[in-house]
């Protein structure tokens, strides 16, 4: 349960969902975890509980940021880098959401969903790189989603966001290999973050894995990709959706 021990881990949009329970587990298994989360209320509970906990020697600490303003993501690493001197790994897991036709999307609406989930990604990516060469290399785990591949209406923004994640991912695997920083995504499909209990046998089913997604289904892709010996996966896309994607659908 240590196999992060000592290792510095930042988790962007880490207050509730997927991104708390992807903090959890690096904390559980020794890593010292950067809330990084534009929410106050929400960064500092989940730092609070880890640290409460003392997860295995792993500890939190909250520091609050907004991935859509490029300043805040420099000071973010900036202090990092004067904390702890090193970062290992950093997942860019904040990201959000508009369903609006696109005749009425506005152009603000777009630049900002795309400055969150896409720009961030890229900003919070190349200020992470410049601490993990200086020792040696880490490993950066990208969300994208299973709405790169397909969609529902009025998911534009969002949609283009996630597809240019997939893109940047194998850009940055590329560029960061001589650094030895290993760059993959994660497409989760549907992971259920509220009351898992009030799903219906329905919503199980029509997952091929047999039920919906979990948090910590995602969580544990993260582990398994940014361990060590598993650096010969890089540029690679991961999808997470209980088989979803793969099952053809015809109505009667």
């Amino acid at each position: 349960m240590n196999n992060f021990a000592q290792h510095v881990v930042v988790v962007t949009g880490s207050g509730q969902g997927i991104g708390r329970a992807i903090a959890m587990m690096y904390a559980q298994n020794g890593a010292h975890v950067v809330i990084a989360e534009r929410d106050a209320a929400s960064g500092e509970a989940t730092a609070q509980a880890i640290n409460e906990q003392s997860l295995a020697g792993g500890s939190a600490f909250f520091h609050p940021v907004d991935v859509s303003q490029p300043h805040e993501i420099e000071q973010l690493m900036q202090m990092v880098d004067e904390r702890w001197g090193r970062l290992d790994v950093l997942v860019n897991n904040a990201g959000i959401s508009t369903w609006e036709s696109p005749y009425d999307l506005t152009v603000e609406a777009w630049d900002y969903i795309l400055n969150t989930n896409l720009r961030g990604v890229f900003l919070g990516s190349r200020e992470a790189a410049k601490i993990m060469r200086k020792n040696g290399g880490g490993a950066i785990i990208n969300l994208s989603s299973t709405r790169a591949h397909m969609s529902e209406p009025h998911s534009e923004a969002y949609a283009a966001s996630k597809g240019g994640i997939l893109a940047l991912t194998h850009a940055l695997a590329v560029s960061f290999a001589p650094d030895r920083i290993s760059v993959n995504a994660l497409s989760p499909g549907w992971i259920e973050t509220g009351d898992y209990a009030s799903l219906r046998t329905e919503d199980h089913d029509q997952h091929p894995a047999g039920r919906v997604g979990k948090p910590d289904d995602i969580a544990r892709a993260c582990l398994f990709l940014t361990r060590k010996e598993n650096d010969f996966i890089t540029g690679a896309e991961l999808v997470i959706d209980g088989g979803m994607t793969r099952k053809m659908i015809y109505l009667p």
